[in-house]
């Protein structure tokens, strides 16, 4: 007999939107990453990204048409400079990631993107700095300016608060509330006060179901989403 992971997850994330997925340890969150990104094969429903159906695509053509994701761990080149990571980010969609014979002075014609990207995340002070120097908080900048470079239409960041001091917190979720004026995010995150603080909507999820959706205020009203926290005072 088979696991079903997730069942009857409806979710709708526009455009200038941020959409929280939100829900207990083991709930499916992750599972849904992975079937959006096609890193699962969903067995059932329908995934549609501006109106054309998803479902099947592989990977590499869900990434190549925006749905970029990042992951938990922070995944940046540590002995790169902040300037070289997001040159390397650039290289896929400017047609230079497979041409590995080029000498390094053909990154060049990507510095000016890179380093607008560089500034508009705030790390233009950390240019030429190893991102292995950089704290936690500056690396998940970082790792958000590499995402940006692939120009995505939805941005799928999953935890990106995680382990992070209160300052670096507000830093990071101000600064998602300024990159989703020009696309979808879809951002599962345990910190429920930068949810309330920033998300447009909320869906909750238990045991692979949505359990209530809706922003903020409602959510945390609804008995069901109290008793899948447990109790606690966080909703």
């Amino acid at each position: 007999m088979g696991f079903t992971a997730v069942k009857d997850v409806d979710l709708d994330v526009r455009h200038g939107n941020i959409h929280a997925l939100i829900g207990p340890n083991g709930a499916g969150k992750t599972t849904v990453f992975n079937l959006l990104t096609k890193f699962f094969q969903p067995t059932a429903g329908t995934i549609t990204l501006d109106g054309q159906d998803i479902t099947n695509a592989p990977p590499a053509k869900v990434a190549q048409m925006g749905v970029v994701r990042s992951f938990q761990i922070s995944a940046t080149f540590p002995y790169l400079t902040v300037l070289d990571n997001v040159r390397v980010a650039l290289q896929r969609p400017n047609g230079l990631a497979t041409q590995f014979w080029r000498s390094m002075s053909a990154l060049d014609v990507l510095t000016p993107r890179a380093e607008e990207l560089i500034d508009a995340v705030g790390l233009s002070d950390a240019r030429d700095r190893m991102a292995a120097d950089l704290s936690y908080g500056r690396k998940r900048v970082l790792e958000i300016a590499t995402t940006l470079a692939l120009e995505p239409k939805v941005l799928l960041l999953d935890e990106p608060m995680a382990g992070m001091g209160h300052e670096d917190v507000g830093a990071i979720a101000r600064l998602v509330k300024t990159i989703s004026a020009d696309r979808a995010v879809l951002m599962v995150e345990h910190n429920l006060s930068v949810v309330a603080d920033i998300c447009d909507g909320i869906s909750v999820l238990q045991h692979g179901q949505v359990i209530a959706s809706g922003d903020y205020a409602s959510i945390s009203k609804d008995e069901r989403v109290r008793e899948a926290y447990m109790g606690t005072d966080h909703v």
